[in-house]
């Protein structure tokens, strides 16, 4: 949520593959997480498609690659973030003047 307040146009979480995870059950968490948040971010008008999660191996380098690049894409699609946007447009909003 920090991320999208300082005004990030998109996030992405990689998680290991669900049933691989060294933590046990942490990729599973982040999920739940992720999900929750993007609720979130559709509610406050920020958007949750803004947020994904990907699971996938630390070894998978071209996997990274291909998501980065999806992910990138789809940000550019969606355009700025709603936050970043109203601070253009406001610039003094913040500091009270």
């Amino acid at each position: 949520m920090k991320t999208f307040q300082n005004g990030a146009d998109g996030v992405y979480v990689a998680g290991c593959m669900e049933g691989d995870c060294h933590y046990l059950t942490g990729n599973l968490r982040a999920r739940k997480r992720v999900e929750y948040t993007k609720k979130i971010l559709d509610e406050v008008g920020i958007g949750g498609d803004r947020l994904e999660m990907y699971n996938m191996s630390a070894a998978d380098g071209p996997m990274f690659v291909e998501v980065a690049k999806e992910m990138t894409e789809k940000v550019k699609e969606l355009g700025p973030n709603p936050i970043k946007l109203e601070k253009l447009e406001n610039p003094h909003s913040e500091k009270g003047e």
